[in-house]
């Protein structure tokens, strides 16, 4: 007996902070924790949508059942610490407990290892110390520079696409694996790392010396990249059709997203075309913001839950861009936070929505902090319906035919063959990298313009079925309105 006490103690004391901790939205910026690798959206209190969860009653039999219930738990985890033919932890015999319990659940639910904290607060901050480059591997396992990021200590460096990272801080990298480089590349800021590196084109390596800095993952890029290598939002200058991917839902999304909008309208934009495709969702906060710039009026946004009243959120007519029409592209794999802003923008007609059928998550997440916040358990608490309210999420029966995800307008769903998206993104991602300063030229006034070459020859609309039928509408929208 004397040795149960220890694990008795140990679980029960997880199950009483897994039950009393206080519950903090993704979106709330004083929780520690943030996002996962599934797409997620948790919803944070505004001052127009405060609710106090009910306490649900529990009768003297259901609480004698619930605590045999628990001792048969820890009983059976006892017998095995003590009598297993291998010897196991605690702890991993607690987390496969808490495992146990999440697998009863929607595949949304997770528990939060300590290991990948730090992974999963980076997700959903977008910012992580580190020198801010993009990793690939080659075919023979080299490590290799997919990308710099603009105006980060890799970018001015001189490190570029293609270079081959031999050492770190002077371990070779032959038998690295990728997360083990990114390990040994993140560290706080202000720290420096030593990277030896061959050039594309060079045989003689070079030691380069970065100082870490905070490194801030961008989540609202353009279409392709000026010669200052920063993002360029205008498509189609004669036009003046806009274009702007939001590849994720952070906190800095709507900062980024005002922006990008406000040097847009400086150019007299008339049309905007924003790509949600491939982007899993993230804070629903985020996703709010981001409706109510296009949206001056009306409901964004509803959740409720078995255990929490209903919130609602409503659009404002302040700091609303309107004026140019919309279109917005999503795919099979835009979800979640990206769900909310296209069924909002649709069912405002504010936007003509063009793609694919979406995911179909419609379900809120919250971050409940385990261990004093040494872990967590991401816990689906509510679902969230659109402004038309019909529902979002495909639960595990669902069929085509049944009311889920966001469909794309009459007339303008199509879906594109696995060849077609391998296509796309490879196009995307040639032209997402940073390419190294070119040596200054003098250039012929008579040449195109680099916006004008992207969309003529160089565009995604080459191998982007969706991005052309956007511009097609678009275009028409706009010949009309003359």
């Amino acid at each position: 007996m004397f040795r149960r006490i220890p694990v008795v103690v140990l679980v029960l004391w997880i199950l009483t902070v897994a039950w009393t901790t206080d519950v903090r939205a993704e979106g709330d910026k004083s929780a520690k924790p943030a996002k996962p690798q599934q797409p997620a959206a948790a919803p944070a209190k505004p001052e127009s949508a405060k609710a106090e969860q009910p306490k649900p009653e529990q009768s003297k039999s259901d609480a004698e059942d619930y605590y045999e219930l628990q001792k048969l738990l820890v009983d059976t985890m006892d017998q095995v610490e003590r009598n297993y033919v291998k010897g196991i932890s605690r702890r991993e015999l607690v987390e496969a407990a808490i495992q146990g319990v999440l697998s009863k659940l929607d595949p949304y639910s997770s528990y939060i290892e300590p290991k990948e904290l730090d992974a999963f607060r980076t997700s959903v901050q977008s910012e992580f110390g580190g020198i801010g480059i993009q990793l690939d591997a080659t075919d023979d396992g080299e490590l290799k520079i997919l990308s710099p990021l603009v105006d980060t200590p890799a970018y001015r460096a001189g490190l570029q696409a293609g270079d081959l990272i031999l050492e770190i801080n002077g371990k070779s990298t032959d038998s690295m694996t990728m997360d083990e480089a990114v390990s040994q590349l993140k560290g706080d800021a202000g720290s420096e790392v030593n990277l030896s590196v061959i050039h594309p084109g060079k045989t003689d390596p070079e030691t380069v010396k970065i100082k870490r800095e905070v490194i801030h993952i961008a989540t609202v890029l353009g279409d392709h990249r000026g010669p200052d290598n920063t993002w360029v939002y205008m498509l189609d200058d004669a036009k003046k059709i806009g274009y702007i991917r939001i590849t994720a839902f952070s906190h800095d999304t709507p900062r980024e997203l005002r922006e990008a909008l406000t040097q847009l309208k400086n150019q007299n934009i008339r049309a905007l075309i924003l790509d949600l495709r491939f982007n899993p969702g993230g804070l629903l906060p985020a996703a709010i913001e981001v409706c109510d710039m296009f949206v001056s009026e009306g409901r964004i946004v509803s959740t409720k839950g078995r255990n929490t009243k209903q919130r609602v959120w409503d659009a404002h007519k302040e700091g609303t861009f309107e004026g140019f029409d919309v279109t917005v592209l999503v795919n099979r794999y835009s979800a979640s936070a990206s769900e909310i802003v296209a069924a909002c923008l649709q069912d405002h007609k504010r936007a003509v929505v063009i793609g694919e059928r979406t995911w179909g998550k419609g379900s809120v997440q919250n971050v409940i902090e385990l261990e004093g916040g040494a872990s967590a358990l991401k816990l689906t608490t509510a679902s969230y319906v659109r402004p038309n309210g019909k529902n979002i999420h495909r639960f595990p029966d669902s069929t085509e035919k049944d009311e889920w995800g966001v469909m794309p307008d009459d007339g303008y769903r199509l879906r594109m063959t696995n060849q077609e998206m391998t296509a796309l993104l490879k196009n995307r991602r040639q032209r997402d990298i940073v390419q190294a300063k070119p040596e200054p030229t003098k250039q012929d006034s008579a040449s195109p313009k680099a916006g004008d070459q992207a969309v003529a020859t160089n565009g995604p609309n080459a191998a982007d079925p969706h991005l052309r039928m956007a511009l097609e509408y678009l275009s028409a929208e706009l010949a009309r309105a003359k």
